[in-house]
């Protein structure tokens, strides 16, 4: 008998995943993915429907939780995770919040970091307070409160990481160590880093969340979002939302999102670049009195575990300005930065947290995030990091 050939086939590079998954073709024999717009299916027979609508034969059964453009969409940023499945949503906070009614209920808890998206963090303190579902909240960084917030009930641990907006980070893989141990679940927000710079379902996470309004469009045009993980996890527990409660992805977002993720990897080591740049110049500026946050610099509390964790360390850049006052006039005063509360733009974009994203949480919790009135949020973009930097020279001047 002969034996039989082992898989000789390299893995491919991630900016050829990026290109060329989730590839599908049509008899018209299209070179670019089609939208459908269309929100139902026609079949052949009541049969068809029939089996279709009962699994026995493939086939799209509704818009609202099956589409062509929307399934090759997931399955672009599926194969760029390496997860098994990937599930689009309407935004990054439908995919986030699916989450968390498709894996807790009543009597449940989730021990969540202090340094997220404000509005995860209103969903854990309201809504899930409303369903009886208990929130510890901790510092991202220190595993030793995470290790002291864990109940028999404890389901979850949510993180961002770096985080938003203090860039704060935290050991992926001895978190994940530790909530094996106690069959907790880790979700991490993925969202800052992007698949490319970073994979936590490598390190141990059992689901990646996206904002894919940010990176993954890359610049700054439609809505979107998406849950990756194990495949049997997430069509039992966070498919049913979708399927009806219907936090839909439009065809026309899902093809906009696929397209910007070809060039991905491009952008992420330009924003990279362009941060660290940014950054080191911003370090040096002897106007600049308040700390300059970027996990690129050595002065970074976690730049050994950035260095260790991430390809490369982001497009975020923080400034701590001495009072709000200041922060705003500095904003102001910026002529190439755009002020808004989005991030992951090719533009260089500006925003003040304690009175935009992270507006509607106490004075109390944003301190306790680290968030105070004179902090100021890059998201540096792909422009000349030499007008870039100029920018912020005449700014502080």
């Amino acid at each position: 008998m002969k034996k039989a050939k082992k898989n000789t086939v390299k893995p491919l590079d991630i900016a050829t995943t990026a290109i060329h998954s989730g590839r599908k073709q049509t008899l018209e024999r299209e070179n670019s993915l089609p939208i459908f717009l269309t929100s139902s299916f026609a079949y052949n027979s009541a049969q068809q429907a029939c089996d279709v609508f009962a699994g026995d034969e493939d086939g799209n059964l509704y818009s609202r939780f099956t589409n062509p453009t929307v399934t090759a969409f997931e399955e672009r940023i599926a194969a760029l995770e390496g997860g098994q499945k990937g599930i689009a949503m309407a935004s990054g906070m439908a995919a986030i919040t699916s989450v968390f009614l498709g894996l807790l209920q009543a009597g449940d808890h989730m021990v969540l970091s202090r340094s997220v998206f404000g509005s995860t963090i209103n969903i854990a303190n309201n809504l899930l307070a409303k369903l009886n579902i208990d929130v510890t909240q901790v510092t991202l960084r220190d595993l030793p409160s995470w290790r002291e917030a864990i109940r028999p009930q404890t389901k979850i641990f949510f993180v961002e990481t770096p985080s938003n907006p203090t860039l704060e980070l935290v050991d992926l893989e001895a978190l994940c160590r530790l909530a094996k141990k106690h069959n907790i679940l880790v979700v991490v927000d993925n969202v800052f880093s992007t698949p490319y710079l970073q994979k936590p379902l490598e390190l141990g996470a059992d689901i990646v969340v996206h904002s894919a309004t940010k990176y993954l469009d890359g610049q700054g045009r439609v809505l979107g979002g998406v849950v990756v993980g194990n495949e049997e996890l997430l069509l039992e527990h966070i498919y049913p939302i979708l399927r009806n409660a219907g936090p839909t992805l439009s065809p026309f977002n899902a093809w906009v999102l696929y397209k910007g993720i070809e060039t991905l990897p491009l952008r992420m080591e330009r924003h990279c670049e362009n941060a660290m740049k940014v950054a080191i110049f911003l370090n040096r500026h002897p106007k600049l009195t308040g700390k300059v946050n970027y996990p690129g610099l050595s002065s970074h509390p976690q730049h050994a575990l950035a260095r260790e964790q991430m390809k490369a360390y982001g497009g975020l850049v923080c400034v701590e300005m001495e009072s709000k006052k200041r922060a705003y006039d500095f904003i102001d005063r910026l002529q190439l930065a755009t002020i808004t509360a989005n991030l992951g733009d090719v533009k260089t974009l500006v925003t003040h947290p304690a009175s935009t994203t992270h507006s509607k949480l106490s004075e109390e919790a944003r301190n306790a995030a680290g968030i105070t009135k004179g902090l100021v949020r890059f998201s540096i973009g792909l422009e000349s990091a030499t007008d870039i930097c100029d920018d912020l020279a005449q700014a502080l001047e």
